[in-house]
């Protein structure tokens, strides 16, 4: 019996020692939340927004003008022989391929300039997270897109924020602003208007 009481307490003292020793304090990051937030992510998004107008006026331009020759061809369509109609068809058919061929390339250069510009960004966000855990002794940081609940008091996003600023203030300068943030959905690149 004294042997059973013996293995028992050395059992439950091993036992013990790892979950003691295993406690993991962790931190969560809205890692997309910090990037439009701090300040350099705003005016990489700020310049992203006004990059994203002029090119969307550019395709208004181009949607406009096909939208008079198509109506254009409405108009005078019954007056037309065939020959003519299929010309003119051909012309309506090129101008919308290139006005999709537009789309499609303002909508690719806008990801590329919004990749550029995050990607440095996300090395100094991140660099500042571990600063923030090493501090804290946090030894688990989680972005918050993949967790599914946690309580509030684990969230570090606001010190990431607040303490990027002050590690990397906004530069006063255009080439700071020179876009690309992920804050910028790929879905709000300009688009062309149904014909």
């Amino acid at each position: 019996m004294r042997t059973l009481t013996r293995l028992t307490l050395i059992a439950l003292a091993v036992g013990l020692a790892p979950a003691a020793r295993a406690e993991t304090k962790i931190g969560i990051v809205d890692y997309q939340r910090a990037g439009m937030e701090c300040d350099e992510g705003k005016a990489i998004t700020a310049a992203l927004k006004k990059e994203m107008e002029e090119k969307q006026k550019q395709l208004d331009a181009k949607q406009t003008e096909f939208q008079t020759l198509r109506a254009d061809f409405d108009k005078q369509q019954a007056l037309l022989n065939d020959q003519a109609k299929q010309a003119k068809v051909a012309e309506l058919d090129k101008r919308a391929g290139e006005l999709q061929q537009m789309y499609v390339q303002l909508q690719q250069e806008l990801a590329a300039r919004e990749q550029e510009a995050s990607r440095g960004m996300s090395d100094r966000l991140n660099a500042t997270v571990k600063e923030i855990a090493d501090s804290e002794g946090i030894q688990v940081v989680v972005n918050k897109a993949a967790v599914v609940y946690s309580p509030p008091s684990l969230d570090i996003t606001n010190e990431v924020i607040r303490k990027y600023n002050v590690k990397y203030p906004k530069k006063a300068d255009a080439d700071q602003a020179k876009p690309a943030s992920a804050a910028t959905p790929a879905s709000a690149a300009p688009k062309p208007q149904a014909k």
